[in-house]
């Protein structure tokens, strides 16, 4: 990520799911073996903390004098924000070998508390009805946020931090780069000093679907690394968004996960048109932008990984 000279480059595990190994039993990989009998996979972690209201509300507020309660309901200090065997944790990440990162944040959407149509409505009208009530809660869970962060990172060295922003679709970002600006990124300030002064190198935005229309403004603050999941590699094209946005932007994944599905010749494609000339310019993990499911042929896979490992093995 700090475009050095590694001995290698890391290849981490796309996450693949028992129906998907099941089915693979049947397409020939042995009984008894795994994938991890078969190929290199580099370990990972990721912190996982509870940064909804707790308790979570049944009737969210629903202008800025009610937000009081919301602040009441985001206490840093519960413990029921942390892995329950939290000093054990402690002492094995201490210890670890393999890259941990933190997730500071879930985005946008999660932080208004859409998990629903009526709540996505209700959202969407707040941004033109009621910015003040949108600016006051962001900035409130920004300053949670930020204390969150503080409070695992006394304790815990990491290697990169999470943002998480499920905001996108297909065709695009729901709210414009404009209003993301303004209302997301400048409430992630306190986050972003609390990283600063813990030297953190590698500040990820992960996002999901089509959100390159919100790149430009995200990369006028201290995120500095992509990882772009399930989305459409034609309009998330990592060659070209260095291109355009920088050329030392760090980044992860890239790999459209549906070639998978397409056969040997889309694979090769995905490798040697995609994944080598990013490699060649280093900062750059490559992965797979989606979750491998039941329907991509167990030789397909395999294939993927033959290739993956080769382009990645340094040569002597």
């Amino acid at each position: 990520m700090a475009f050095g000279q590694p001995d290698r480059v890391p290849l981490f595990p796309e996450g693949i799911r028992d129906e998907v190994i099941a089915a693979w039993r049947k397409q020939g990989l042995p009984a008894g073996q795994e994938i991890s009998d078969i190929f290199h996979f580099d370990e990972f972690e990721e912190i996982s903390l509870k940064l909804d209201p707790i308790p979570y509300f049944r009737r969210w507020p629903s202008n800025t004098t009610e937000l009081k309660e919301y602040r009441r309901r985001l206490d840093p200090d519960d413990p029921r924000r942390l892995p329950s065997d939290w000093a054990e944790c402690i002492h094995k990440w201490r210890q670890r070998q393999h890259p941990l990162f933190l997730e500071v944040h879930e985005g946008f959407f999660l932080t208004m508390g859409v998990n629903g149509w009526r709540r996505f409505d209700e959202t969407i009208r707040l941004l033109m009805d009621d910015p003040g009530y949108v600016h006051t809660l962001l900035d409130m869970h920004g300053e949670f946020a930020a204390q969150m962060a503080e409070r695992v990172l006394q304790d815990v060295e990491v290697d990169a931090v999470i943002f998480s922003e499920p905001i996108s679709g297909t065709h695009g970002p729901l709210i414009s780069p404009r209003m993301y600006a303004d209302f997301v990124l400048r409430s992630y300030q306190p986050v972003f000093d609390v990283l600063k002064r813990h030297k953190i190198g590698t500040i990820i935005l992960r996002t999901y679907a089509n959100s390159r229309p919100l790149f430009p403004v995200v990369c006028k603050t201290p995120i500095n690394c992509l990882w772009s999941v399930e989305c459409e590699p034609s309009g998330m094209d990592y060659l070209s968004l260095r291109a355009e946005l920088d050329s030392r932007l760090r980044l992860i994944g890239g790999i459209d996960a549906d070639a998978l599905r397409y056969g040997k010749e889309a694979i090769r494609q995905e490798i040697v048109g995609r994944a080598l000339p990013l490699l060649a310019q280093g900062g750059y993990i490559p992965l797979a932008d989606g979750r491998v499911r039941e329907e991509i042929p167990y030789e397909n896979y395999v294939y993927y990984r033959q290739l993956l490992e080769e382009a990645t093995t340094p040569q002597i």
